[in-house]
């Protein structure tokens, strides 16, 4: 079925980003798997190159177009590339970070932080999840008390994508450690500040170019001017994105699964068994007839959901429902795709095996399914 939903200007961002991974990132991805991060300045590389903050304003030096259908190609191509684990880090720095500092900075911060966070010479993180707590925010511990101009922040964050290299970490902390989610407030924490030390690069099943970090802050002197948006509304900044949030892995899921059926479809039509190529069993027909329909189906909707996103209308339940749905297409085309390449798709030198250890983690971060289907069987009135 033809897309609709881009425009020239789209396919021109698509054809230059295809080239700039193709020279600059697909090469090197194996080395960074192997060393289990990117190198810092692959996002000043991608910033030089237009590839980051396409939402931020021409005056500070971002692309000036609040159009989430330039991150939908940028994500794609990631995808259909096979590096979503190098490409991750900058998919969470223009889908999931970007809007915190868009929608809640004054104009002092934004000033300070956006040109960098275009040019990736400042690269961002979120920081949320911490050891003892995961979905469930309002239990969080790490604490900032209020001394004068500054905060004293103490805690520790984990499973930190971008934890190694980001210089700005948006950092979920409590304010009024009294209350639940009302003494939930955000926080930006720079590197280099004293106390805010970095932990374990962590050892993952899939994903390792990307750096996951532990978090550690003792007595961390944070200014006040570092606090986003108001004090106490942290919990609110957080909802209110993570329909973005979940859209970005969402698009990301497709596009895996239909890179996983592109492989599948190249390998099948060269491998033979029994005297005849593996594609023309009919059970490698009937996989693969499978697989396609649930891949277009999917799109048409993550489609209308970039759509509802730019026009302002997409809902929290819409997202989940993008969420959960693509997350486990995504796992379940990559294992059967997987299983039509035998034994070698098995073996880490096929994107197939790779994609599959990359693919287990986005059905979890994010937002569970369970989470997913619980969000929308609220809306049901259940």
């Amino acid at each position: 079925m033809e897309r609709t939903v881009f425009e020239h200007e789209h396919e021109a961002l698509r054809a230059s980003f295809r080239g700039w991974l193709d020279k600059e990132v697909v090469p090197n991805h194996l080395e960074w798997e192997a060393a289990g991060i990117v190198p810092h300045d692959l996002f000043a590389a991608a910033g030089r190159h237009g590839f980051l903050g396409m939402a931020i304003p021409e005056e500070f030096g971002g692309g000036g177009v609040d159009d989430f259908r330039y991150n939908l190609v940028i994500d794609e191509e990631i995808q259909a590339a096979g590096v979503g684990g190098a490409g991750l880090g900058m998919s969470l720095h223009n889908d999931i970070c970007l809007p915190y500092f868009l929608a809640y900075c004054t104009d002092e911060q934004r000033a300070r932080w956006l040109p960098g966070i275009a040019s990736g010479e400042l690269v961002t993180a979120v920081a949320m999840t911490e050891p003892a707590i995961g979905s469930d925010l309002a239990s969080m511990t790490t604490t900032a008390i209020r001394d004068g101009d500054h905060y004293v922040v103490n805690g520790s964050k984990t499973f930190i994508t971008n934890g190694i290299n980001a210089d700005l970490v948006i950092t979920a902390v409590k304010t009024d450690p009294t209350q639940k989610h009302r003494g939930i407030s955000l926080l930006i924490l720079e590197r280099g500040m004293e106390g805010f030390e970095r932990g374990r690069n962590l050892e993952k099943l899939g994903l390792h170019s990307q750096d996951t970090a532990e978090l550690f802050f003792t007595d961390v002197s944070v200014p006040v001017d570092n606090l986003l948006g108001a004090e106490g509304n942290g919990f609110i900044q957080l909802v209110h994105n993570l329909p973005q949030e979940r859209l970005s892995i969402a698009v990301a899921g497709v596009a895996a699964a239909k890179a996983a059926l592109g492989w599948t479809l190249e390998y099948v039509k060269e491998r033979t068994a029994f005297g005849q190529t593996v594609g023309s069993f009919q059970n490698s027909r009937f996989v693969l007839a499978e697989l396609a329909t649930e891949v277009e189906v999917a799109q048409v909707f993550v489609d209308r959901c970039v759509v509802a996103l730019n026009d302002g209308v997409l809902t929290a339940e819409e997202a989940a429902m993008a969420k959960w749905w693509c997350t486990e297409l995504q796992k379940r085309a990559v294992d059967r795709c997987l299983q039509l390449h035998g034994g070698y798709g098995y073996m880490l030198e096929y994107p197939i095996a790779r994609a599959y250890a990359d693919a287990r983690i986005t059905t979890i971060y994010g937002g569970t399914t369970e989470i997913m289907k619980e969000i929308i069987g609220r809306s049901l009135g259940l």
